[in-house]
């Protein structure tokens, strides 16, 4: 199962190793949730100034946040998603605050790498239509991600 992900690092703060978790941990996830293979998606590392300047326009939100996703299959009334052979599923894009991601890695006590991983794979799951609104979707949501993160190996 291989997604093609097009990293993008504003920061130049992530190492290979981090880009190849991101990579591995998502491919596992799509792997769990039959995403179908060669999907594509953005995964984008940005400072936590431009993260604001996007939850901002976007979200009406004046202050900076860990991560953002934007899927590119929310559908409105009377749209259908227009899949045929050889054309590939496009997802969306994820942009994660390395520094948020940092200030929150030390705040929980666990590693940058467990807290990347988890951001990206929240991210992802936002991607893939799970939401965390209200309760029921909350418990269906972090309940997934948590059988995921302990599957892949990437526990606090």
């Amino acid at each position: 199962m291989n997604l093609e992900i097009d990293f993008l690092d504003e920061t130049n703060k992530l190492s290979e190793s981090d880009r190849e978790l991101v990579q591995s941990l998502l491919d596992y996830a799509a792997g769990q949730e039959n995403v179908e293979p060669a999907s594509e998606l953005t995964v984008s590392f940005v400072t936590n100034e431009r993260i604001q300047e996007i939850n901002k326009e976007y979200r009406d939100k004046d202050q900076p946040t860990d991560v953002i996703s934007f899927a590119l299959e929310e559908l409105g009334e009377d749209e259908t998603v227009i899949v045929g052979d050889g054309i590939p599923r496009i997802l969306g894009d994820i942009i994660i605050s390395v520094e948020k991601a940092k200030d929150q890695a030390d705040e929980y006590g666990h590693s940058f790498s467990r807290e990347l991983g988890f951001l990206a794979l929240h991210g992802f799951l936002h991607l893939l239509g799970y939401d965390h609104m209200n309760e029921e979707d909350e418990k269906r949501m972090f309940g997934r991600q948590k059988e995921i993160l302990d599957g892949y190996g990437l526990q606090r």
